[in-house]
């Protein structure tokens, strides 16, 4: 898709971005649906946010923004409204600006991460589950896997105070449910997430003690950059079965087409059945 001076332009926000791999899946799949828009990656540090965002909502040719770490939880406090689950956790992963440029978000990444585990045939219902992490991704996650049906879910975070926080809210948003938090021991558990940033790029740690990761169980990562993480090589070498952060993205790319351009005058969007890619 040739782009002109009518293509739409998505903002990807993040930082740092040398890592991300959307904007690729996003274009190739706005060409294969002959959408005339164009995904973009910006870097912007979180003290530069706030301009960046005031200049956004300016910007007529924009039709939204995606947003990965360490922007969800800021970009949903600046939003003009939010949607579905972003509207219960206060998290956004992706923004509309409409015509008059107010900016709506919503949330799919917790969807679009148990899509992925379904899709690769693994069912999380009734399983036990640590959630590593208490951050924006990891507050999809934890929403999305208890409406998946898991048995218990433990949070593990580095400040534990914040991973109290998260699990005392959602056992507010899901009473009934077993939501705890606790160790980073992958010990008893038959579903490992990492929903951090440790392993990103380079950085050679894991968020759990790779030792504690019994062979059998699954372990998930949503980095996508390296593919498999030191936590997906550590679990992979123990026996574990593992899921990569690609498939979290594969099942997003088109709920994210259909948010921002769907209500587009300026895009033709073909009826279109949604699709996983593997």
């Amino acid at each position: 898709m040739e782009i002109d001076g009518r293509s739409r332009v998505i903002v990807h926000l993040a930082y740092p971005s040398a890592h991300l791999r959307t904007p690729a899946l996003f274009n190739a799949r706005c060409a294969e649906r002959r959408i005339n828009a164009v995904l973009v990656p910006w870097e912007v540090a979180p003290s530069d946010l706030e301009v960046v965002w005031a200049g956004l909502k300016a910007v007529r040719s924009l039709a939204g923004v995606i947003v990965t770490i360490p922007h969800k939880e800021t970009v949903a406090r600046r939003c003009d409204a939010l949607e579905g689950v972003a509207a219960e956790l206060l998290v956004s992963n992706v923004v509309r600006r409409d015509a008059d440029g107010r900016m709506t978000g919503r949330l799919y990444d917790g969807e679009g991460f148990v899509a992925g585990l379904r899709s690769h045939d693994y069912e999380p219902r009734g399983r036990r589950a640590l959630l590593l992490g208490a951050g924006g991704a990891a507050t999809a996650l934890a929403q999305a896997l208890l409406g998946a049906g898991v048995a218990e879910l433990v949070i593990a975070n580095r400040n534990a105070a914040r991973g109290e926080a998260l699990a005392t809210r959602l056992r507010t948003l899901y009473p009934g449910h077993r939501v705890t938090a606790g160790p980073a021991d992958a010990r008893g558990f038959e579903l490992v997430v990492n929903g951090t940033s440790v392993g990103l790029d380079g950085d050679p740690a894991s968020p759990v003690d790779i030792g504690t990761i019994a062979a059998g169980i699954m372990v998930a990562d949503i980095i996508m950059k390296p593919a498999l993480t030191p936590l997906l090589r550590g679990a992979q070498a123990r026996g574990a079965q593992i899921h990569q952060g690609i498939h979290m993205l594969n099942a997003q790319i088109d709920l994210f087409i259909d948010f921002l351009l769907s209500q587009d005058p300026a895009t033709t969007i073909p009826a279109l059945s949604p699709r996983i890619a593997s």
